[in-house]
């Protein structure tokens, strides 16, 4: 039949049947499958549903389904058998705090749980890092007498000192013994002394009666009339950062929000700037007041225009008003087939990576490194080695910058470096199967603070997962043209809660956990050498009061609130060591070119327009300061140019942008103007010179004028040729928060992230072989371990004597964790 479709002959038979006859022969042909369908079943023994069957493994026979093996992972192999960038343990914390108690010191030590501003007291104890000739001379030798002596950096706010200062020290070595010794820690900073008013956070900002009686009990009458409640009930109040230009002074605007579940998405539209400088709280004083945007400069002024009429108000909101929209609760009707529980990953022959407990080491599929962890950034990572190749000896977040805008003097003012407030310190356990799946393995950690140590059980967790796309694929029709590579990764988290807002853990059971808002650390290594380094963020928006002024500054997400626009940048240390120490900064440019050749004489013409790239190395590290060019049309890599592959091309690795490679939008703010300079850049890239292992401190926030660490001063000119380089890389988004921000941002779109690839490192794809083979690795079959209950661990308190403390009171553990984002006024 012409233009239609023939049905298919077979053999020798020519002969089409007809429709009708068709139809009788399909209808006899079902009857006969039927009937034999119920003579096989009723021999057949029916069981009873996989449900009941699944605990009663004793009764199946050899072919049934066995348990799978247990998910622990099995014991590493380090190169060293210590890790020079273990945290102190809380013995060694406990002997530094009671040798520099003790009289001989003549520190005059008071306890921070009970010490005054004007007392001196010990802020920080934690290792400090040795010098990475030392630790390179040790990994070479790997000889006792070339372990590098472990110290201690310790951190003293001097407040009874004629002129208050805070100075770091180095104590060590260690463990304490007759050579220990304190000297003054300089080379860390660019300044001689860090002003007092510049110290690290302190509760004593907000819990001094000062505080109360002078900035709150003037005006409790305008609280409760214009705001709906009071400092003791049902308000609560914020402070915005930084508090100090060049820590001549320490100051800070107060907002106040309602104090509900959610508080951050409840602003109000009051303000008060107060200033706490010195270590006289008696002399701490109020300095402004601002309600819906008239500003009065005392008490007296603002009480004056609330009783005689002339002070503009803004409507109370009832009190009746549902507030459950900031809530975690769940919304709406249960979506369908909900009630099921989703999919999850299980390795059914056992964990395939490895881990040393002891040491922090882990390994996997060639890969190996050690973990550290501190009070300022949390989680690094060090000697990185992928097939015995150190690839990176240090990879480390440095600092977290978020700057707001608004039209109030809370958002406007706002710009964090929440290295200030110690992400480390500021990690909490995370949640199994939410945070992490089921089968990954948690590592602890713990952090000092001025009321005693915190362990947490939960604080890093390690996990290998299939990304669910292959890693390469082809299907092609030669010999060894077919194949295909699993994309596993294995990815090491951890998860900083820094108190910009707080996030209420609803799982399905309805129980509630408190934390702080997220920042998600991953760190994601891959088959083919590449590691990836991602951060993602959720938790409630640090909200602005809305009126008619603040449209530009953001989104309105609720009656009176509104998702004020801000970025967060934050900054890594990637100190790369490819094919050794010695390496150089190429620089890679994608243009276009017109190309004429005497063969181009045909249909198109005798010019092709086309790409060319063009390879430079930047030998001047003033250059070095990086931005990705338009379109992504360029890139940037450390190479060796003295080793080189198969192929007689440097050995590299580039920094390839991932997921929102964004750089901080806002220059030239005053509070901001020196000390975040990186975050402008996607990149910047310096010799290591040695013992240079931060360019930001935890002080940095209280110093935009003049920086301790100043990241510009290290530009001279200084040629970067061959040399021991560190790439420093920013990660970060530009936040315009929207309506589904609330009650949380979602991780799915808060995302940034960057890779660090091989570039011609290797001769060919370091990973297996396209063609079809599964080298004797078959599919497992098993029955996984039920996945335990789920359950929160405390953290393990500690106090200063190193004794286990009993867990503080919910209210404790808020001030503790919410910082300056919700201060309680107390009496």
């Amino acid at each position: 039949m012409a233009g239609g479709y023939e049905l298919l002959k077979t053999g020798g038979d020519t002969k089409v049947q007809s429709p009708k006859s068709y139809r009788i022969t399909r209808r006899v042909a079902i009857g006969l499958i039927a009937c034999l369908a119920l003579v096989t079943l009723s021999f057949l023994h029916v069981h009873p549903p996989l449900s009941v069957d699944l605990g009663a493994q004793d009764n199946h026979d050899e072919d049934s389904v066995k348990a799978c093996a247990s998910p622990a992972p099995p014991a590493a192999r380090p190169p060293a058998p210590i890790n020079p960038w273990a945290s102190l343990t809380i013995k060694q914390v406990v002997q530094v705090q009671k040798w520099l108690e003790d009289p001989a010191r003549a520190l005059n030590l008071t306890r921070g749980a009970i010490s005054k501003p004007s007392d001196n007291h010990i802020f920080m104890i934690e290792a400090y890092y040795p010098p990475k000739a030392s630790v390179l001379s040790y990994f070479s030798s790997l000889s006792s007498s070339d372990i590098p002596q472990k110290y201690a950096r310790v951190t003293i706010h001097h407040g009874s000192a004629p002129e208050p200062v805070v100075k770091d020290y180095l104590v060590g070595p260690l463990p304490i013994g007759s050579s220990t010794r304190m000297e003054h820690l300089t080379e860390i900073y660019h300044l001689d002394a860090i002003p007092h008013n510049a110290r690290g956070f302190d509760t004593r900002d907000w819990t001094a009666p000062e505080i109360f009686e002078k900035m709150a009990a003037p005006i409790m009458e305008a609280y409760e009339e214009l705001l709906g409640g009071t400092p003791q009930d049902t308000l609560t109040t914020a402070g915005s950062g930084p508090f100090s230009f060049d820590g001549s002074f320490r100051r800070l605007w107060l907002g106040w929000r309602r104090n509900t579940p959610g508080f951050f998405l409840h602003p109000l539209n009051l303000y008060q700037y107060v200033d706490l400088s010195g270590t006289d709280p008696s002399q701490w004083d109020q300095l402004k007041i601002v309600y819906n945007h008239q500003v009065f400069d005392s008490p007296e002024s603002f009480m004056e225009a609330f009783h005689n009429g002339s002070l503009k108000r803004v409507p109370v909101i009832d009190p009746d008003t549902d507030l459950s929209y900031s809530t975690r609760k769940r919304i709406g009707a249960q979506r369908d087939l909900d009630h099921l529980p989703g999919p999850r990953s299980v390795s059914f022959a056992g964990l395939r990576f490895r881990v040393d407990r002891d040491l922090q080491y882990v390994s996997w599929m060639g890969w190996g490194l050690y973990l550290g962890f501190d009070r300022d950034m949390g989680l690094s990572l060090w000697d990185i080695r992928f097939r015995g190749e150190r690839i990176v000896y240090e990879l480390k977040p440095q600092e977290a910058l978020a700057q707001y805008a608004g039209n109030d003097p809370f958002q406007a003012t706002t710009a964090w470096l929440d290295r200030y407030f110690g992400m480390g310190q500021s990690v909490r356990d995370m949640l199994p199967g939410y945070d992490c799946p089921h089968e990954a393995v948690y590592l602890p950690a713990t952090t000092y603070s001025t009321d005693g140590l915190t362990t947490r059980q939960r604080a890093i967790c390690i996990f290998e997962h299939d990304s669910e796309r292959p890693l390469t694929r082809h299907l092609g029709y030669e010999e060894n043209e077919f194949g295909a590579v699993k994309g596993y990764e294995l990815v090491i988290r951890s998860i900083a809660t820094v108190g910009k807002c707080v996030d209420f853990v609803f799982l399905r059971d309805d129980a509630e956990n408190r934390t702080l808002v997220m920042i998600t650390f991953d760190y994601i290594f891959h088959l083919d050498g590449t590691i990836e380094v991602r951060l993602s963020a959720s938790g409630y928006l640090q909200a602005g009061f809305y009126d008619g002024t603040q449209g530009q500054y953001g989104n309105r997400i609720w009656e009176t609130s509104m998702g004020s626009l801000h970025d967060h940048v934050i900054n890594y240390k990637v100190d790369l060591d490819v094919a050794g120490t010695a390496n150089s900064l190429l620089k890679t440019t994608l243009s276009q070119e017109a190309v004429t050749q005497p063969w181009f004489e045909d249909d198109w013409g005798d010019e092709v327009i086309q790409q060319v790239v063009t390879r430079e190395y930047i030998d001047d590290e003033n250059d070095a300061l990086l931005k990705f060019p338009t379109n992504f049309q360029g890139a940037f890599a450390l190479v060796n140019q003295e080793e080189t592959n198969k192929w007689g091309t440097s050995r590299g690795y580039a920094i390839h942008p991932g997921y929102s490679p964004i750089h901080n939008t806002v220059v030239g703010s005053k509070r901001l103007l020196k000390n975040a300079k990186l975050g402008a850049l996607q990149s910047g890239c310096l010799p290591s010179q040695g013992d240079r292992t931060v360019l930001e401190q935890h002080v940095e926030l209280q110093f935009a004028g003049g920086p301790p660490v100043d990241f510009h001063k290290f530009f001279d000119g200084e040629n970067i040729t061959q040399e021991d380089l560190v790439a420093w890389v920013n990660l970060g988004m530009h936040h315009l928060p929207q309506s589904e921000d609330a009650p949380n941002t979602r991780t799915n779109t808060a995302t940034s992230s960057f890779f660090l690839t091989p570039l011609n490192y290797f001769d060919h794809d370091p990973g297996d072989s396209f063609t079809y083979d599964d080298y004797g690795v078959q599919p497992a079959h098993c029955l996984p371990e039920h996945p335990s209950p789920f359950e929160y661990h405390p953290a393990k308190m500690f106090d200063l004597d190193g004794r286990p403390a009993p867990a503080s009171s919910i209210e404790n553990m808020r001030k503790a964790s919410e910082l300056y984002h919700r201060i309680k006024l107390e009496l």
